[in-house]
């Protein structure tokens, strides 16, 4: 059905019609517009729409999110994960719905029934594969999409960042329940991440041939965001690496999943179950900070390419900033 409506100087036409778009334009006229809209509703009558036009009736969104998934998540880093949201977002009628009526408010119920279920941090990425599947629909498939609804509604705001950080008392726990008859690789690899701020996955991809001890550097050749960066390394670390065996090729040749494992049982007979093991990187980029290090340093340390992100990840102590400022007072007296 044509609806007329007067906007400013010009006149809009829209044409509804059950399994198709809407579609509307503008005139200078009345009559024009009529005119329009009466012609629009024949070809729809006959048939005779564009064929970008019909396919919106037959294609779903779980059309595109599978060619999506088949596509383009096999080249990303993280397509594990992704691979999983995307199984998250075809469990929903949103993915069910054709091309044709799709709309804001349909990604706003998709949003609202996750937050139901988990954090807004969950439903944020969740959503923006899918505003990504869309663009890249709109851009290289010809999907017959004239917006991406999903640029229309608003996201679930980020949660707060962690200021969690790796407190003198729960190191002594941590050291202390490890014994020796745990797995030998969590003291070291704790260490190496308090010392280089490096991610548990870049430690355990490590390799002593990207490990230079004269140079003090240690390469990493893949990272989580699939910028390479050469990590300089503290007279600690240092230590620790020429006392790790080198019979193998990795730095640390055990699993991620092990490690995960091993972490668990470790926090808890240490009794700091809220610790998590990517507190140590935070740990690691706010004593860069309070070591003096400038944000263009640290940032080569931790590879983080966004200052609002490594700000996040830093966590400076007011004592130690009141420390600082004392002597700094006391050297212009």
């Amino acid at each position: 059905m044509a609806t007329i409506r007067k906007r400013g100087t010009s006149w809009q036409a829209q044409v509804r019609r059950d399994g198709y778009p809407q579609i509307s334009k503008s005139f200078s006229t009345k009559a024009d517009a009529l005119s329009w809209a009466r012609e629009k509703e024949r070809a729809i009558e006959r048939a005779e729409l564009p064929v970008g036009v019909r396919q919106a009736t037959s294609i779903t969104v779980g059309d595109l999110l599978r060619r999506y998934e088949e596509v383009i998540t096999p080249a990303k880093r993280g397509a594990r994960f992704e691979r999983s949201r995307i199984k998250t977002l075809l469990s929903h009628q949103l993915a069910r719905a054709p091309l044709a009526k799709l709309s804001p408010a349909l990604v706003a119920r998709y949003r609202d029934d996750r937050l139901e279920v988990v954090s807004g941090d969950s439903v944020r990425r969740e959503l923006t594969i899918l505003r990504h599947c869309l663009t890249v629909a709109m851009r290289e498939w010809d999907a017959p999409l004239s917006t991406n609804p999903v640029q229309s509604i608003t996201l679930p705001e980020p949660s707060r960042a962690r200021d969690q950080r790796l407190e003198a008392e729960a190191g002594q726990k941590l050291h202390a329940a490890i014994g020796s008859a745990h797995a030998w690789y969590l003291r070291p690899l704790m260490e190496l991440a308090v010392e280089t701020g490096m991610r548990r996955g870049e430690l355990l991809s490590l390799q002593w041939a990207h490990v230079s001890l004269e140079k003090r550097t240690a390469h990493l050749p893949i990272t989580k965001n699939g910028h390479a960066r050469t990590v300089a390394l503290t007279p600690k670390a240092i230590e620790v690496l020429k006392a790790l065996p080198r019979g193998d090729a990795r730095v640390f040749p055990v699993s991620g999943n092990a490690v995960r494992l091993a972490w668990e049982r470790l926090r808890k007979r240490a009794g700091v179950p809220g610790l998590r093991f990517h507190d140590l990187r935070h740990e690691a980029v706010s004593r860069f900070f309070e070591a003096g290090l400038s944000i263009p340093e640290v940032a080569l340390m931790s590879g983080h390419r966004d200052t609002r992100m490594l700000m996040r990840y830093t966590h400076l102590r007011p004592e130690a900033l009141a420390e600082k400022l004392a002597r700094v007072s006391l050297g212009q007296t």
